[in-house]
């Protein structure tokens, strides 16, 4: 059973390489003209993709083959004041490049809309303002060249409104209208307070949508349902598709911060997951969420290294046998 490690956005192995550079929408809005507005998001979108490819090759270097973009590459792309701003055109060669090198090296790549991302809202203003941040990230994807369905979009559920169920309908009613563009590449994940595995589970086998299994939202929220009743029903969900089955793992801060990310990942609750993944005997792939990013990475990976039945291959690959 071959597994690949993969973390989020950010390396803390190379200076000066944050791929999130931002500006706020109030220090935005007291520049003095139009041109310096346009100036200040040119340069900071420009180092963003620039330290995104230095990232990538950094991955390669280890051989991490999984790895999320961040969701700031193009500061305050959504927000209506930048106006009729092309970036994709601007940047068209950064783009390129990027996608060439992900490609090339057949990284996995995703990216992960953030929580206000909700499409089974009611609220019409709401609603828009979440197509159009599914749309930002579709237009990444693109203008990477990266035009294949493989690379991924992960979003929640959403809210729960009151009623559950209706939420539910809400939400399988709006996925179902999503142009395909946006639709096929969206894979459903369970969250840490609202929605259950095993309810998203029966949503993503209603719209054959793939799941993620978030194994820390599963102990902070369930029905006592046991992830291994689950497993082969999740990992079921990605037939077909290019790419393996993916999960999140993460570990608690503490037991009163149970929801929040620890630093790194504890590695005898990430061995008792494999003994539990290993009965189906499926490679997959697995997204680190921690707050020491790839540090945490090579530190599971080479703590893996001293349990049995691990043959540790690199810093992003290894086998239970």
């Amino acid at each position: 059973m071959l597994v690949r490690l993969g973390y989020v956005a950010m390396t803390l192995n190379l200076e000066n390489c944050s791929p999130s550079g931002t500006v706020t929408v109030k220090t935005f809005s007291k520049l003095a003209s139009e041109e310096a507005k346009l100036h200040r998001l040119r340069r900071i979108t420009r180092e963003n993709l620039n330290n995104t490819l230095r990232i990538l090759r950094f991955n390669k270097a280890y051989n991490i083959e999984v790895y999320r973009l961040t969701s700031k590459l193009v500061p305050l792309a959504t927000h209506p004041d930048i106006g009729d701003w092309d970036y994709v055109e601007e940047f068209k060669d950064e783009f390129k490049k990027i996608g060439q090198f992900i490609k090339e090296n057949d990284f996995r790549i995703s990216a992960h809309p953030d929580h206000y991302t909700l499409i089974n809202t009611s609220n019409d203003k709401v609603f828009e303002a979440s197509l159009k941040d599914l749309d930002y990230h579709i237009k990444l994807f693109e203008a990477m060249g990266l035009d294949d369905y493989k690379y991924k979009l992960v979003m929640h559920i959403g809210g729960v409104y009151k009623n559950k169920e209706a939420s539910i309908e809400k939400f399988k009613e709006n996925f179902m209208k999503l142009p395909d563009r946006i639709r096929k590449r969206l894979i459903l994940e369970n969250d840490d307070k609202a929605y259950t595995a095993k309810e998203v589970l029966e949503i993503c086998k209603d719209v054959r949508a793939p799941m993620v299994l978030d194994v820390h939202h599963h102990y902070c929220v369930n029905n006592g349902e046991a992830i291994e009743d689950m497993l082969q029903d999740i990992f079921e969900t990605w037939k077909g598709e290019y790419f393996v089955p993916k999960i999140h793992f993460s570990s608690p801060k503490s037991q009163k911060e149970f929801r929040s990310h620890a630093d790194d990942i504890d590695p005898n609750e990430f061995y008792n997951f494999l003994k539990i993944a290993k009965k189906l005997d499926a490679d997959f792939d697995v997204m680190i969420e921690a707050k020491n990013k790839d540090n945490a990475l090579f530190n599971l990976s080479n703590k893996l290294k001293e349990f049995e039945n691990i043959r540790w291959i690199d810093e992003g690959h290894f086998e239970v046998l």
